[in-house]
């Protein structure tokens, strides 16, 4: 009988287990949500790891990491982008229950605590400011947090660097500026949003100021801006890029990633053969991935 989701992520999450046990130094990247319905990213080594926004359910969180060989004991901050709920719905709930510390500007942590959707707050010693442009060093990684435009409180991109691996995600984006252009550039993996197809959001059954918001210059790229942003600004030296927060109305992973490949090729560049290409899972995590 074929196995069942959960039993191979299980034994997925086991052989992961037995390949981080090889290599004490390299990076790992899991997605375990991405999308309106939660958004969550782990990135981890041996002896150190972050959460990046917590828009799941601490309860599904705790399931993907067993099933993946994982522990939540690993995590030791928790890095945020900006305070709407699908990135900060258990962002206190995760903080209390490990104790960790919650990183992000003073005006993301000012909307998480009056985010009505965070029903758990971060506890005052627990939360920690960044300043944009700013590169601190956590345990394993250099962390530099950069502006990126949506109609949040405030949101930031995050550049994670580790042994000479340069990390950079860029979610939640309405324009892509020359300051993210200068951070795709530096990338070795790049995990940057793909939210809607033009015209499946025209077509749809939003609201005309939903539609209006989604499209402005502070609200969600569509796929073909997202591929031209990494047309534009990346370099050789981009191995992988995700695709993330696709809209479950207004997108899709096929179409995203058809469009992505189309506009990529039409300028030359190969996915597959000048960089990977994935499209990210709205509700299930997508495997471990190691960043050499």
């Amino acid at each position: 009988m074929p196995l069942t989701p959960i039993l191979k992520r299980t034994q997925q999450g086991l052989i992961a287990m037995r390949k981080l046990h090889h290599d004490t130094k390299m990076l790992k990247f899991i997605s375990l949500g991405s999308g309106s319905s939660g958004n969550c990213y782990f990135l981890f080594t041996n002896s150190d790891g972050i959460i990046i926004d917590c828009g799941i359910g601490l309860r599904a969180m705790k399931k993907f990491f067993v099933e993946y060989g994982m522990h939540t004991s690993s995590i030791k901050r928790i890095l945020v982008t900006h305070d709407h709920a699908d990135h900060v719905k258990s962002v206190g709930s995760l903080s209390i229950d490990k104790n960790l510390p919650v990183y992000t500007t003073e005006e993301v942590h000012m909307g998480i605590t009056r985010n009505w959707c965070v029903r758990k707050k971060i506890e005052q010693h627990n939360r920690m400011n960044l300043i944009k442009d700013v590169t601190i060093e956590l345990g394993d990684f250099r962390i530099t947090p950069f502006d990126v435009p949506h109609d949040s409180t405030d949101n930031v991109g995050y550049k994670i660097e580790h042994d000479g691996v340069v990390f950079v995600l860029v979610t939640d984006c309405g324009t892509i500026t020359e300051e993210i252009g200068r951070y795709i550039s530096e990338a070795n993996y790049l995990v940057i949003e793909a939210n809607h197809d033009p015209e499946m959001l025209s077509k749809g059954p939003y609201p005309k100021y939903l539609k209006n918001r989604i499209v402005s210059c502070k609200g969600h790229l569509c796929n073909e801006d997202s591929a031209m942003a990494v047309i534009k600004y990346a370099t050789p030296k981009l191995r992988h890029v995700w695709l993330c927060h696709l809209s479950e109305e207004n997108n899709h992973p096929e179409l995203a990633r058809k469009t992505y490949e189309n506009v990529l090729r039409n300028h030359g560049i190969i996915a597959g053969a000048d960089f990977k290409l994935d499209v990210l899972k709205r509700k299930t995590p997508t495997g471990v991935f190691e960043l050499e």
